[in-house]
């Protein structure tokens, strides 16, 4: 109700509200599934504390995509407590609201980062305009207004491109200049703030062929003439099926909720009008999911965690594979194991009782023949000094060398289901802050997104000549693990390599170390 009145005060109408209350009946995915179904709703806007089944609020998502309505979703209690009993980095990383933002993206929602937006975003999507691209013009009477909205749409990644030389000619003209106007924002203090004038002006905007979008300033000096500027925005939607919205600074309640009632959307923030036009951009249509592939399991798959051994056996049952690996028992084992390697390896404990090795000392890498067996004895002192069980064994592993450290792991969410980590690896995987997320089951194209969200991704496409490393192959991998937790559905509860080498361009990947945790 509380929202309905603001709306009403900002000239904002509602089609239809309703409460799901505690849900013990209907859920928020039955009412947007309604709403989809629904001819009067054109937007559905969601206040969302919990989705209680996943499928059926996907179901609910796509039947609003198929009706070609909006759906936008704020998402109250972002808090991280879901991650804090997680074995795995993936885990830590990988906390609730992160899958949420997730699986919003993914069934095509459209996120409100605030409650305002909650408002907002409708207003603007109900116009039914899209954006075909990024690019937006600002017409103002007022530089420094267009300068905050120029701002906050570079924030967000869209662009306020300078005029192309016909759309430039026919503003000079337009706007009085003995030249063509090239800059953006445009201003037409200049000119003066007349009917005419910001018409004309607004309309060469929007039909220019490299703009997408226009933002009409409704400035001081418009304030005490609404209707110079309220016409010329009206007269400019009339004329374009663009996205053209207002920003009216200053504050102005009356001519706000005038161009709302006018069917214009109008904001009194330029963060706003940057949030709602990157939210106008037209969406790519869904994928298609993945194929099925069958898989041949290992036998004897224990519960609880896997040892690396078990682990990467697993792994290598859907297509990612590791370095050669001997296990082994003694000093004198190992040294024989690294001879075999060729010298230059990696020692590690074999435990299903420590998840992270490199934090106990149970991780040595670049070890010659001579030197790996009394690094065995030293690291198996060092474990039992902290109380740590006794290993399983000792693997001496080849080293990897030429690659990329990522870190791939899968968790599953108690309320959301499986989820997908990609991301920079290596000891520093939790602090880098560079990592991405989409939810199960992946679609075709997925995994290749993935790559997108990611700063890494720059060194693994070569960079400052650098060679270029197995894209292919690490999207490979990315699947192959969305095949896993397809296959092991509920037994699977978190898995994890880490690092996973991306190595040089068809090289292939190699997993150095993997997490398993499979349930009863």
């Amino acid at each position: 109700m509380a929202r309905s009145c603001r709306g009403a005060a900002r000239g904002i109408g509602f089609c239809k509200l309703a409460s799901t209350g505690n849900e013990a009946d209907l859920d928020i995915a039955d009412l947007i599934a309604a709403y989809a179904a629904d001819p009067a709703t054109t937007v559905i806007a969601a206040y969302v504390e919990g989705i209680r089944s996943v499928g059926k609020f996907r179901a609910a998502a796509q039947a609003a995509r198929d009706a070609g309505k909006p759906l936008v979703v704020y998402k109250v209690g972002r808090s991280e407590q879901g991650a804090r009993a997680a074995v795995s980095h993936t885990g830590a990383m990988a906390g609730e609201d992160r899958v949420y933002d997730a699986l919003f993206r993914q069934v095509g929602a459209i996120r409100a980062e605030s409650f305002s937006d909650l408002l907002d975003l409708p207003a603007m999507l109900a116009a039914g305009r899209k954006m075909a691209g990024p690019r937006v013009a600002i017409l103002t009477s007022t530089g420094g207004a267009g300068s905050l909205v120029a701002d906050q749409c570079g924030m967000l990644g869209l662009e306020v491109p300078e005029l192309d030389a016909a759309t430039a000619t026919a503003l000079g003209a337009i706007l009085g200049q003995p030249g063509p106007v090239i800059g953006n924002p445009v201003d037409v203090t200049l000119a003066g703030v007349e009917p005419a004038i910001m018409t004309a002006a607004t309309q060469a905007l929007l039909a220019s062929g490299t703009i997408d979008g226009v933002v009409v300033v409704v400035g001081s000096s418009a304030l005490a003439r609404p209707d110079v500027a309220a016409g010329a925005i009206r007269s400019g939607a009339a004329a374009s099926a663009k996205p053209l919205i207002a920003y009216v600074s200053p504050h102005a309640p009356h001519i706000l909720a005038r161009l709302n009632r006018d069917g214009v959307p109008a904001f009194a923030a330029p963060e706003t009008c940057a949030t709602v036009l990157k939210a106008a951009l037209a969406a790519p249509p869904p994928a298609a999911p993945l194929p099925r592939v069958e898989a041949q399991l290992p036998a004897a798959l224990p519960i609880g965690v896997l040892n690396e051994v078990e682990a990467r056996a697993l792994f290598a049952a859907f297509d990612v594979p590791g370095p050669e690996t001997h296990v082994v028992q003694t000093a004198d084992g190992a040294e024989q194991a690294a001879r075999a390697l060729g010298g230059s390896v990696v020692l590690k404990a074999l435990s299903r009782e420590i998840a992270h090795k490199s934090d106990v000392g149970a991780v040595r890498v670049g070890l010659s023949v001579p030197e790996v067996g009394p690094a065995l004895d030293a690291m198996a002192a060092g474990l039992a000094a902290q109380d740590l069980p006794r290993p399983e064994g000792y693997l001496v592993q080849a080293m990897v060398r030429g690659g990329i450290e990522m870190i791939l792991g899968l968790r599953r969410d108690p309320h959301l289901g499986p989820m997908i980590l990609l991301g920079a690896g290596g000891v520093l995987a939790e602090i880098s802050g560079d990592s991405t997320i989409r939810m199960l089951p992946l679609a075709t194209g997925d995994a290749r997104a993935m790559l997108d969200d990611l700063r890494i991704t720059r060194l693994l496409h070569g960079y400052r000549g650098a060679p270029a490393h197995d894209i292919d192959a690490l999207v490979a991998a990315i699947e192959g693990v969305a095949r896993m937790a397809e296959v092991l559905g509920d037994r699977l509860s978190e898995a994890e390599i880490n690092p996973l080498f991306v190595l040089p361009q068809g090289a292939g990947v190699a997993a150095a170390d993997g997490l398993v945790v499979l349930a009863g």
